[in-house]
């Protein structure tokens, strides 16, 4: 037991480095050498180490014996290590052209006659478009157990109607087949493609490839080593990711289908660039045989048009997508760079500098959550991955400026606008690749706030 000093602050456990952590408001846990006070780390604190700590060049959240770093930093865990062969620097980014350089100018710093100005700009630029969404919260047999046990608590069981509900929409657009390849961009610990697999545990054939650029703990895919189906995670950018060079694509030669949850902002823009910008393999690399058979009119390779098809193929020309299903999220995260709505916004006759505005704007649509003057006094759940609670984080990022601007309602009803136009970019981007797409409530905003599920089939001959 920790007992306690003077001051009233806990003394360290007995063993245990005495240097006090301010930040976390106690004692240093580290197991020290015999006689000392301090662990290593902070062997500094006290005067029993004559050799003197620095930071890690590498890392300065650690340190290191200044006279040990040359050893250090060939084992340290933060050394870049070797690239792996599908990473291909900014292959998904977009153009990064000077004359799409962008002034950075907040909402705060907007009088009220510009803010009017962009308003118009966006009804206009909606005219004839369809801002109201279908209600289609679903659910699917594979959630059946989970949804109905009482030990989940209320976060598990947000989660888990929203997994639920994304493999209903699956299952009615028939995105639930034997003989694919699930990637799930943003996969965290994976538990999508957990559910996915459980609803197709019967079928063949099925094999999933998890994209997640940080390292993850309590992932699910152990418990698939040896249910049949190939797991692949990949720690990689999907800025930077080439599925061309992913082995699993390259030897299963499957067609293919995104999915993702809650895919934060430019996530989303990168994902639908990776799966649809750079999908011609190298037929030097690969003998074609037995290729797919294609559209008759076959354009160039950036500009796909899968063929729906339930059949397995061997590797062939082009990677197959056979359609997608992702549950957006922070659109005030997108990037005008790697959005692939630029197109649209330019038929619209809007450009970089709107988009930067609207998509600063579409954080509005959380503020209803809160009224004037109140504060948001519920913490985000630790258990919540980090773009749901930003997305709720957010409100309390609001310029107070505006609140003699308009009301909170109006606001909230303008930032679902935002988020509407930019989602329509990205539909647009998917119908010109030949795909028939939809946007609908996937889920009520009592369950998550970025309730909006975008889903894409290719277009029938």
């Amino acid at each position: 037991m920790e007992g306690s000093s003077a001051d009233g602050v806990l003394a360290p456990l007995p063993g245990r480095c005495a240097f006090y952590v301010a930040k976390k408001k106690r004692y240093c846990k580290m197991i020290v050498g015999s006689g000392k006070n301090f662990c290593g780390e902070h062997a500094n604190a006290g005067e029993e180490s004559e050799k003197k700590r620095i930071p890690c060049p590498l890392d300065p959240k650690h340190t290191v014996f200044e006279d040990n770093l040359a050893k250090h930093l060939k084992k340290c865990n933060s050394k870049e290590k070797p690239k792996p062969i599908y990473y291909v620097k900014d292959i998904n980014a977009g153009s990064a052209s000077e004359d799409e350089t962008i002034e950075e100018i907040t909402i705060a710093e907007r009088s009220k006659e510009e803010l009017d100005e962009l308003i118009v700009k966006l009804k206009t630029a909606l005219t004839g478009l369809n801002t109201k969404l279908v209600e289609n919260t679903l659910s699917h047999s594979a959630l059946y157990e989970p949804l109905n046990d009482p030990k989940n608590g209320d976060s598990a069981f947000k989660h888990l109607k929203q997994q639920a509900s994304i493999l209903g929409n699956m299952e009615v657009l028939e995105l639930l087949s034997p003989n694919r390849c699930y990637i799930e961009f943003g996969a965290g610990k994976g538990k999508l493609s957990h559910w996915i697999h459980i609803a197709l545990k019967a079928a063949e054939n099925v094999n999933f490839l998890l994209v997640e650029r940080s390292s993850t703990r309590f992932k699910v895919d152990g418990k698939h080593k040896n249910a049949g189906s190939t797991f692949d995670r990949l720690q990689v950018d999907i800025q930077h990711l080439d599925l061309r060079n992913v082995p699993l694509l390259r030897e299963k030669g499957l067609p293919v289908i995104g999915v993702g949850k809650h895919l934060c902002g430019a996530a989303t823009d990168l994902a639908l660039r990776c799966l649809f910008e750079h999908s011609c393999f190298d037929e030097d690399d690969e003998p074609p045989t037995k290729r797919v058979k294609l559209h008759q009119n076959e354009g160039a390779c950036d500009d796909i048009k899968p063929v729906p098809s339930t059949e397995g193929r061997e590797t062939g020309k082009k990677l197959i997508v056979s359609g997608l299903a992702i549950a957006l999220c922070c659109h005030h995260r997108c990037d005008w760079r790697h959005y692939v709505g630029k197109e649209f916004f330019r038929q619209k006759g809007l450009g970089p500098e709107e988009f930067a505005a609207f998509q600063r704007m579409s954080s509005w649509a959380t503020c209803g959550m809160r009224k004037f003057g109140s504060k948001i006094t519920e913490k985000p759940s630790e258990h919540k991955r980090d773009e749901e609670e930003e997305h709720e984080m957010s409100e309390e990022a609001l310029p107070d400026t505006l609140n003699g601007l308009m009301s909170v309602e109006d606001r909230e009803q303008i930032g679902r606008l935002c988020k509407r136009l930019i989602d329509h970019g990205r539909l647009y981007y998917l119908q010109q690749k030949g795909f028939k797409t939809s946007l609908k409530y996937y889920t009520s905003r009592d369950v998550s706030l970025e309730n909006v599920l975008l889903t894409a089939i290719p277009t029938a001959n």
